[in-house]
């Protein structure tokens, strides 16, 4: 049991400085998710406003001890918004890509595994959904869905399925041919518990790398939809329903588009450095270099 514990930790200790062994850039994004995470948690608790309180006295208001970001064009506080905004942003990219990695890892598993016309069939289909633009893809499906987190969810999680459907399915095509495969079919194991307990363990590290890059693009594409005017329905305090809202204010009051830009930009790049980083740790070539 000591030994056991003795290698975990050494292991532990080897995944964090690998991690953290691009210096001071991955450190910093990481902080600022793990920020946005409690943000996102403790909103009700950190502000003494609700992001639907009007108050027409504040109509575009300046900066004050009242309002530390100032109001909106309907008096409503800016960092309240701001705060609960960080709620709908992150939900709704978990949401998204949570349902998406399930699903795509699914179809990529069983295709792979299964191959034949099965597999041809599924990487086609996803090949022509990879050839679809996201925005527009989302943009199309968004108008069959309501604005709420759990159809926006939705439709984003749609168009991240082939990431995962073609990861997946490149992984299991090289692991199905090894041996502990053949001898669990000579042993007369079940089909899915191969997949399942054998294969799909062999794809973890890839798959959350993955999943941690696609939760900054499934906030891009929320925040994207949601300025365009077919995402979140106002006045949820969305972030890309703030810049929408906001833009128009940009001489009167700029702190009202600029800073919802400014945390969908922070909150994107520490999600995409964060899964590089994941993706460095998580390489078996570079265990004990570092």
């Amino acid at each position: 049991m000591s030994n056991k514990n003795s290698k975990r930790a050494i292991g532990m200790k080897r995944f964090f400085r690998i991690f953290f062994s691009r210096g001071w850039v991955t450190k910093i994004c990481f902080g600022i998710i793990a920020a946005f995470v409690f943000i996102a948690i403790f909103a009700p608790v950190l502000t003494q406003y609700t992001p639907y309180e009007q108050n027409l006295r504040y109509i575009l208001a300046n900066p004050s001890s009242e309002h530390l970001l100032g109001c909106d064009n309907i008096g409503r506080d800016t960092l309240t918004r701001l705060l609960f905004g960080a709620r709908v942003s992150l939900i709704t990219g978990l949401l998204s890509s949570i349902w998406a990695a399930v699903l795509g890892t699914s179809i990529g598993l069983i295709a792979g595994y299964v191959g034949g016309w099965l597999n041809s069939f599924v990487m086609r289909f996803t090949d022509a959904m990879i050839a679809i633009p996201p925005i527009i893809f989302t943009m199309v499906l968004s108008t069959m869905v309501t604005g709420n987190l759990m159809g926006i969810s939705l439709v984003i999680g749609v168009s991240i399925i082939p990431s995962y459907i073609r990861m997946v399915n490149g992984l299991v095509i090289s692991l199905r041919e090894n041996d502990y495969v053949t001898a669990s079919n000579l042993i007369g194991q079940k089909q899915l518990v191969i997949m399942f307990r054998h294969l799909l363990p062999n794809c973890l590290a890839s798959l959350i790398v993955t999943f941690t890059m696609n939760v900054g693009t499934a906030i891009m594409l929320e925040s994207t939809l949601s300025y365009l005017g077919v995402g979140i329905i106002p006045p949820t305090p969305a972030w890309g329903v703030m810049v929408s809202e906001g833009y128009k204010y940009l001489f009167n009051q700029p702190l009202v588009a600029i800073l919802p830009g400014i945390c969908i930009m922070l909150v994107v790049i520490a999600f995409n450095v964060v899964g590089d980083a994941l993706r460095d740790a998580l390489d078996p070539r570079l265990r004990g270099k570092l």
